[in-house]
């Protein structure tokens, strides 16, 4: 009976899921490659005037080769003309130079936002091979406010160990943050998943909780109602049960939709 009851929530966490994450997917991807192709043209358009003054060094290295070549003859000028002449030369090729370096820290400027714009968070932590420590990893690293690359970690941690309860945690964990960030289109699907598939979980009571939660704030009264009502059905005497209490009393104070009273 708990497996007929489940069935309806389930599917509206799946379809929220299926639905928000593709959607956000998309125009994720479209950001990231927008960014990515105006930092190369920025990149191109820097290149560009490097190689223009690149002759132009050459040239002035040149004249200063030269002109210390021919110390001797510049010897039987005045000192006063051989002077401004290497100080002329000197001070032509330091302007250059300054130029160059200027440029060249553009570029690398560059280089470096493009790298951390197009290389995922988390790529340059290192993963344990053994899957407590992995998952403590990124534990570790949410507590220490790096989202970015905790969830990255979770997700890896899902796909190298899909089945393991430890991955149901994965799933819940992210939810979590997304939830805390009021980003229920990206939650939903997580708290799904862990219900779904890892249904012995510690966590699953509060997953229909923010589940509930989501489908509230997502206007969605009849789906947060099915959320709170399933933690009643199945766990009457927990704590997350007074929460879903709550929440269903939030539903009762809540306005009708248009067209209803």
């Amino acid at each position: 009976m708990r497996a007929v009851r489940a069935a309806v929530p389930l599917g509206l966490l799946a379809l929220a899921g299926c639905f928000y994450s593709s959607e956000a997917g998309k125009n994720l991807e479209g950001r990231v490659d927008k960014l990515d192709h105006d930092l190369r043209a920025e990149q191109k358009a820097q290149q560009d005037k490097l190689d223009e003054q690149l002759p132009r060094i050459d040239q002035k290295i040149s004249e200063v080769t030269k002109a210390l070549d021919s110390l001797d003859e510049a010897s039987r000028r005045s000192g006063a003309d051989t002077s401004v002449q290497l100080q002329k030369v000197i001070e032509d090729l330091a302007q250059l130079r300054g130029q160059v370096e200027a440029y060249t820290h553009s570029l690398d400027a560059l280089q470096d936002r493009a790298v951390a714009t197009t290389r995922p968070p988390g790529q340059d932590v290192a993963r344990p091979t053994d899957k407590k420590e992995f998952f403590a990893l990124a534990q570790s690293k949410a507590r220490a406010g790096d989202i970015a690359t905790a969830r990255a970690l979770y997700v890896d941690f899902v796909r190298k160990w899909p089945k393991d309860e430890l991955a149901g945690e994965a799933h819940f964990a992210l939810a979590e943050s997304y939830y805390a960030q009021d980003n229920c289109p990206e939650a939903l699907p997580e708290y799904g998943q862990l219900i779904k598939s890892f249904g012995k979980s510690k966590s699953v009571p509060l997953a229909y909780v923010r589940s509930g939660d989501c489908f509230a704030r997502l206007k969605n009264a009849e789906a947060a109602r099915l959320a709170y009502e399933q933690v009643l059905r199945d766990y009457p005497k927990s704590s997350e049960a007074k929460l879903a209490q709550k929440g269903l009393a939030s539903l009762k104070k809540a306005p009708p939709p248009k067209g209803q009273k």
